[in-house]
């Protein structure tokens, strides 16, 4: 196995450092791939966080594992971990880089394109043509929070196949956008599944234990790991449809049901108070359901997403 020009052979490890290009100061900006092999044929994974800066649960997912040592004693196979893909990003407390360009929607990349079309073209050729599959790590953006869940593309087979292993909270089917990661990756054949768990800018406990597992589990479920029988296992709820339930009037945002909770049709899930004392809006269910995602600002606009409701049915 060979990344930009540094040979890793079976059963070696290797960080790898990529250069990307450089900020207007003159900094450096590289990607550094973390790379496992093991001595037996199997499996290459590739695991990766921070495609948005301020995203870091997954960030700190992948840093206990390379501080743990998880992956230099493969089963079987190989594991490329890349904890932070858009250096700028994080920091700058950024979901994107200087000309705010949003790197997951700049794939397959340009290696004479932006800062972001240039992160995007370096994973693009340099890892995703050594791997079998994919777990790109993820949060909910600005101040929205994300129950732990898997996404993967309905009509994929082989993304069904890790979604289903890796076992989250939710597991919901998402097509693939335009420009993403897993749109290209999709195309090249590779199947590529996104964990979202927390939100942007804050460390959660609950997230990043689920993430952890999940991706312990997909790697066991594919040899790469000694499989250990869990104490506990919990089967995914499979959503095979969300909706947005979003703010009618501006003003002060209280919720009453968060991210995880099932909800019933006509429940009250928050109130909206106008600043002056003078008016309470319910916030109601539109239906019966479980809450992926809730917004934790303070403070809303007219239309703003409050609650994201999924439809599910029960894993088998």
């Amino acid at each position: 196995m060979k990344i930009n020009n540094t040979e890793i052979l079976p059963g070696e490890n290797a960080k790898v450092k990529i250069r990307v290009g450089y900020l207007p100061s003159g900094t450096e900006i590289n990607i550094f791939a973390h790379v496992f092999r093991s001595k037996n044929e199997g499996k290459t994974a590739l695991v990766m966080a921070g495609v948005h800066g301020d995203e870091i649960n997954g960030v700190e997912i992948l840093r206990r594992f390379l501080e743990e040592g998880i992956f230099e004693n493969l089963k079987s196979g190989n594991v490329i971990v890349v904890p932070l893909l858009n250096v700028f990003g994080f920091i700058n407390f950024s979901r994107d880089v200087p000309d705010g360009k949003d790197v997951n929607r700049s794939f397959p990349g340009n290696s004479k394109g932006s800062l972001a079309s240039r992160v995007a073209r370096k994973l693009t050729k340099s890892i995703l043509p050594l791997v079998d599959f994919g777990i790109d790590l993820h949060t909910g953006g600005d101040s929205r929070y994300n129950y732990p869940q898997i996404r993967y593309t309905k009509e994929d087979a082989a993304g069904k196949e890790l979604a289903v292993a890796f076992n989250a909270p939710l597991t919901i089917t998402r097509p693939r956008i335009l420009h993403s990661l897993r749109k290209v990756a999709g195309e090249m054949k590779i199947p590529v599944i996104v964990f979202e768990g927390g939100e942007s800018k804050r460390l959660d406990g609950y997230s990043i234990e689920q993430g952890t597992q999940g991706i312990k589990n997909v790697l066991m479920h594919f040899g790469l790991l000694e499989a250990v029988p869990l104490v506990e296992k919990k089967d995914s709820l499979l959503v095979n449809r969300t909706s947005w339930i979003r703010a009618d009037d501006a003003g002060l945002f209280i919720w009453a049901k968060s991210s995880g909770c099932h909800i019933k049709k006509g429940e009250i899930l928050g109130v909206i108070k106008d600043v002056h004392g003078s008016k309470t809006i319910n916030v109601l269910a539109k239906s019966d359901g479980v809450i992926v995602g809730h917004n934790n600002a303070p403070v809303v606009n007219s239309g703003d997403a409050l609650f994201h409701v999924g439809y599910f049915d029960k894993q088998n």
